[in-house]
């Protein structure tokens, strides 16, 4: 079974609540469409620095996080933008994959962050150190939604 997407979450600035949406627009060289990242407006987009387009986690190791370490992240307080379910994302390293009909590209681990703690829960940051997904950038900006797919190139 190929992987899919379980959730698409966007916080509109930097601090602000990850809302699901069930779609959103993938936008070339800049991430998903009113997002704090695509807006510039994130933690990390300050001072012209972009370290992420779009985010993805994995909901088995949102599963495991909250059982091992009993903190909530499964209504978007992991702050990640795309929940998958059914693939390893380690496994698209230097690789390009679709999601419905957009192209990104992998570009590297998720960074972990204080930042996080501080706008969820006490444990966030240890829970989610070598669980924190990966970077991604949008190379064709279109449509993704939940359900949809994710096919490596």
């Amino acid at each position: 079974m190929a992987g899919f997407i379980e959730g698409i979450y966007i916080a509109s600035q930097g601090g602000a609540t990850a809302e699901r949406v069930g779609e959103a627009e993938a936008l070339g060289g800049r991430g998903l469409e009113g997002d704090r990242y695509s807006e510039g407006t994130g933690h990390w987009s300050r001072f012209g620095i972009r370290a992420c387009e779009v985010t993805l986690v994995e909901a088995e190791d949102l599963e495991a996080m909250e059982g091992e370490a009993g903190v909530s992240v499964m209504d978007g307080e992991h702050r990640r933008n795309v929940v998958t379910r059914g693939i390893d994302l380690d496994d698209l390293r230097r690789k390009r994959f679709r999601i419905g009909e957009a192209v990104f590209e992998y570009q590297k681990p998720c960074s972990i962050c204080r930042h996080v703690e501080r706008l969820t829960e006490p444990g966030m940051t240890e829970a989610l150190k070598g669980r924190g997904g990966i970077c991604a950038r949008v190379v064709e900006g279109r449509k993704i939604r939940e359900g949809d797919p994710i096919i490596v190139l």
